[in-house]
């Protein structure tokens, strides 16, 4: 019997909508995924688009995948970089960094659309405080496989016989699921943790039916087959375990509460740094 997760839904206005389906209650993570957003879909008007402003991290590696538009990265390591859909952002926060998420120019003077997801990936212990990291692969560079219907691209870790280039830290399920209607697809069965969630179209899961826009998680050892009703976005992940207790808040994880004290008093003392260009920040949340 599956667990079926539904999101939290965010609206941040101007038709963007966000639903967070971990952590949940009944799921605090899957593998090494602490947090997993679904961003979209949504289209802005010309003169509208995504402002995250310079925020901070540790502990933790931000993942970013679109099925459309763009997005502009900026870091405190002088990273700046647009993403497309296919491509892959990988950015490892480690002992900290700060980063901003803009509509490009080009994209938010014309109007565009919006559509992925953001995922972060918990470091394991032993690389919690390794230094900040920045990495872009294009789409063209990430193992992927067409059959009967279906179009899979590895992500990061390893599935279906591939592996991706994307530098993981532990044992990493992430693959992009495109299906055409009646295409069907067994889920990976190579990681200990699993979950599937569906970003748009209808499917079934070993003929049952399941809801889009949730979260679904197979049982352990099981090898479910997944069918596309109609035109199917879905992304697979998980991995190994992790390794102890983690510590979440606000855009903070960590083994330990005492290490996320300091990261706190380190963003109100601009300890982070600066990014070139982007001089707004999102402040630290009263609580």
């Amino acid at each position: 019997m599956s667990t079926i997760i539904e999101p939290r839904v965010h609206d941040l206005g101007d038709g963007f909508v966000v639903r967070r389906a971990v952590p949940t209650l009944q799921m605090r993570s899957v593998g090494p995924f602490v947090f997993v957003d679904h961003m979209g879909p949504a289209l802005f008007e010309p003169g509208r688009g995504l402002d995250v402003r310079p925020h901070p991290h540790i502990g933790l590696a931000t993942v970013t995948f679109l099925w459309a538009g763009a997005i502009e990265h900026r870091d405190t390591l002088g990273s700046e970089q647009v993403i497309r859909p296919g491509d892959v952002n990988w950015m490892t926060a480690g002992r900290g960094i700060a980063h901003s998420e803009r509509t490009p120019a080009a994209e938010r003077a014309a109007g565009s659309p919006a559509h992925g997801m953001q995922t972060w990936v918990a470091l394991p212990r032993a690389h919690e405080e390794t230094a900040p990291a920045f990495h872009h692969h294009p789409a063209a560079t990430l193992p992927s496989q067409r059959r009967d219907g279906a179009w899979l691209r590895v992500i990061a870790g390893r599935a279906y016989g591939e592996e991706s280039p994307v530098q993981v830290f532990s044992g990493t399920l992430n693959v992009a699921v495109d299906l055409e209607p009646d295409a069907e697809l067994a889920l990976d069965d190579g990681h200990p943790e699993r979950a599937l969630y569906l970003l748009e179209g209808q499917a079934q899961l070993d003929g049952a039916d399941i809801p889009a826009r949730h979260l679904i998680v197979p049982e352990r050892g099981t090898r479910p087959r997944l069918r596309a009703t109609t035109p199917l976005k879905a992304m697979l992940l998980g991995g190994e375990p992790l390794d102890g207790h983690r510590h979440l808040w606000w855009n903070f994880v960590s083994s330990s509460q005492e290490r996320i004290e300091q990261a706190k008093q380190d963003w109100l003392q601009g300890r982070f740094g600066r990014i070139e260009g982007d001089d707004e920040f999102i402040p630290l949340p009263p609580r």
